[in-house]
């Protein structure tokens, strides 16, 4: 008998779609997964990045370094649409996993995206309680800054003195309103989250066209500067080394597997969700960096936090930088929406599957959401977010992110080995290795890369899920019971 850490979901079970799990309403269709992809993607990837990658990597060329991390990003959608068309149930990466690699591989994986989706809410939590200050000092109001920033960070008060912050209110508030919408039901949520989604394209379209007559060709020139003498200061390393600060940027369109439980027809809506978010995506990202840094030579970007702001002020239109800043801001909300719901999802999953407990799976009998899920969820990410600095959320995320991305892709080479002929509604092109390979060393290429303190924060997150899964999981869970049960009866 194997070893419960080795043991596989078994296929045929999978392929019936037949599951206990508790039945969540059925409400997303192709066009609700693409707006829940693209609302969890386009954040502040786009409102704040990209101008950093441009005024000190790539200049002009950071369209460039757009599309290259798309590209390298799609290698893992590819995969992520083989395996959500193959396997139509929630939990994304934590699901494939149990059925590719063994319940050992799924725990690893299904704790490192709690990392993930509970940090990434908790950054642009903190992110969007800087606009919201922002927003409202333009309207003369002003927060007191012990509330407005993380525990212990360095403010200055009206009167010139520095003191340290108590935590981040506003950032609270705005996990707990994104919570309540999500308990209200999915239906009625997905179609707030479509229209909030609908308005943020709004305002990124209304900028690109009041831009667009400001363009100075000149800007373009040259369209990849020469390098410095510095790898990763311009030229063609320049663009590299954008893309891979730009890779992050498309982190989120994976949240639209976890919703499978959510899709009308799994099988055929997830990979076009999956796919669809990303394409959008990567077309707005190439467009509006086009857009920015031909209004705005590229050196004044090099430290600009909001490129939208100062491409703004150049053209004389900053009475709509207001209007910019609430898009933004109901643009986050749409992050955290997919964010919150993908975590819960992957709760679900695990707690059907025995390994973290059974509250997890509770269902509010009206909604059909899961209540408890959802109020631990956002007790934790309101504790990162008022007390932990953006910066240390935001590696965190990245490289959650990415581990999540190479297991998907570990996941597809070993079910073409495992289960040849089971049926595939999407298969990835270029036979078995090539593009998940790729995959592989795109992510990994970009973890590598990465500081030692957030490498040493993944390790222990990971050690202290290894000694819960033996402490709990292990004992618990349902796959091992079944087993051990029907080894009773030969």
């Amino acid at each position: 008998m194997k070893q419960p850490f080795w043991r596989t979901k078994p296929l045929h079970s999978l392929a019936s779609k037949k599951t206990s799990t508790p039945e969540l309403k059925r409400v997303f269709g192709p066009l609700q997964l693409i707006a829940l992809g693209v609302g969890v993607t386009i954040g502040a990837g786009l409102f704040s990045l990209s101008g950093v990658a441009a005024g000190q990597h790539a200049g002009p060329a950071v369209t460039l370094s757009f599309i290259i991390a798309a590209i390298s990003c799609g290698f893992a959608g590819l995969c992520y649409a083989e395996l959500a068309g193959m396997i139509p149930i929630a939990g994304s990466a934590y699901s494939y996993a149990y059925v590719a690699m063994g319940e050992g591989a799924a725990w690893i994986i299904g704790w490192d995206l709690f990392l993930e989706y509970t940090v990434n809410a908790s950054a642009v939590a903190s992110s969007w309680s800087g606009y919201f200050a922002s927003l409202l000092r333009d309207w003369g109001i002003v927060l007191d800054p012990r509330f407005t920033a993380s525990t212990f960070s360095p403010v200055t008060l009206a009167d010139g003195s520095t003191v340290q912050a108590w935590f981040n209110a506003p950032a609270v508030f705005i996990l707990f309103l994104v919570t309540g919408l999500l308990m209200m039901g999915v239906a009625e949520s997905s179609r707030i989250n479509a229209f909030i989604v609908a308005i943020k394209l709004l305002i990124i379209a209304s900028v690109t066209i009041i831009c667009i007559p400001h363009i100075q060709g000149s800007n373009f020139h040259p369209f990849i500067p020469a390098n410095t003498g510095t790898y990763g200061e311009f030229g063609f390393s320049g663009v590299m080394r954008a893309a891979g600060m730009i890779f992050f940027a498309y982190i989120g369109f994976d949240i639209v597997s976890t919703a499978a439980q959510d899709a009308r027809n799994p099988q055929r809506d997830i990979p076009i969700g999956i796919l669809g978010s990303l394409i959008v995506t990567a077309i707005i990202y190439a467009v509006f960096s086009s857009v920015l840094v031909g209004v705005v030579d590229y050196h004044l970007l090099a430290n600009d936090p909001n490129p939208v702001a100062t491409v703004l002020n150049k053209i004389h239109i900053t009475w709509f930088g207001v209007l910019v800043k609430i898009g933004i801001m109901l643009g986050y909300i749409s992050v955290l929406y997919g964010l919150l719901l993908g975590q819960s999802r992957v709760a679900l999953s695990m707690s059907h599957d025995g390994l973290i407990p059974n509250t997890f799976q509770k269902l509010n009998p009206l909604t059909r959401t899961p209540i408890i899920s959802h109020i631990l969820t956002w007790v934790t990410s309101s504790i990162l977010a008022a007390c932990l600095p953006i910066s240390i959320l935001g590696k965190m995320t990245s490289i959650g992110t990415l581990l999540a991305f190479i297991i998907v892709c570990l996941g597809v080479m070993v079910l073409r080995i495992r289960a040849p002929e089971m049926p595939r509604l999407f298969r990835v092109p270029g036979g078995s290795f090539t593009v998940p390979l790729l995959g592989i060393i795109c992510c990994g290429a970009v973890m590598v890369s990465m500081d030692g303190a957030t490498w040493l924060r993944l390790v222990i997150w990971l050690l202290i899920g290894i000694v819960i899964y033996f402490f709990y999981g292990m004992n618990n869970s349902r796959l091992v019971k079944k087993a051990a049960a029907k080894a009773s009866h030969e």
